[in-house]
């Protein structure tokens, strides 16, 4: 049974047969290493200057990257302080939410035993508007006039 759902592209909803438990596995494995990883960042503070390595960007250039302060942001998350956290990266807590989305459907879609088939354009298009988003940021987070988005 594939059911088509009309819209500007076209997503094909196709049975999974797999097992649940073999269905669940991607999502509960990318929800564990983020714990994993947030417990980490909780523990040892990358707020302290080394604690986690040098960004090896801004080493070179002296500029920041679109993932600069994104160690602090999740350090400041898990410690309940979301205006830190936007402090220190913007472009990643406001993406939070979305990818939070994005890993309820995709674990729902895997309870129900459900894959969606996403046409290629549309996932081109959503690769060239995160990309672009990303190379926006990174660039003006660099500028004199928006040094509010440095780390």
């Amino acid at each position: 049974m594939t059911a088509l759902r009309p819209g500007p592209t076209t997503v094909a909803v196709v049975p999974d047969e797999r097992g649940r438990a073999r269905r669940l596995s991607g999502p509960v494995l990318l929800a564990g290493g983020l714990v994993v990883a947030s417990v980490a960042l909780h523990v040892r503070d990358p707020h302290r200057e080394g604690s986690w390595g040098l960004c090896p960007w801004l080493l070179l250039t002296g500029t920041y990257c679109p993932g600069c302060g994104g160690l602090r942001a999740v350090n400041d998350l898990t410690r309940g302080d979301v205006g830190a956290a936007a402090s220190s990266n913007l472009l990643l807590v406001g993406a939070l939410p979305l990818l939070a989305w994005w890993w309820l459907r995709r674990a729902a879609d895997a309870w129900r035993g459900v894959r969606r088939v996403v046409d290629e354009h549309a996932a081109l298009r959503l690769t060239v508007v995160v990309l672009g988003a990303a190379l926006v940021f990174w660039v003006v987070r660099n500028l004199p006039f928006a040094g509010w988005l440095a780390p």
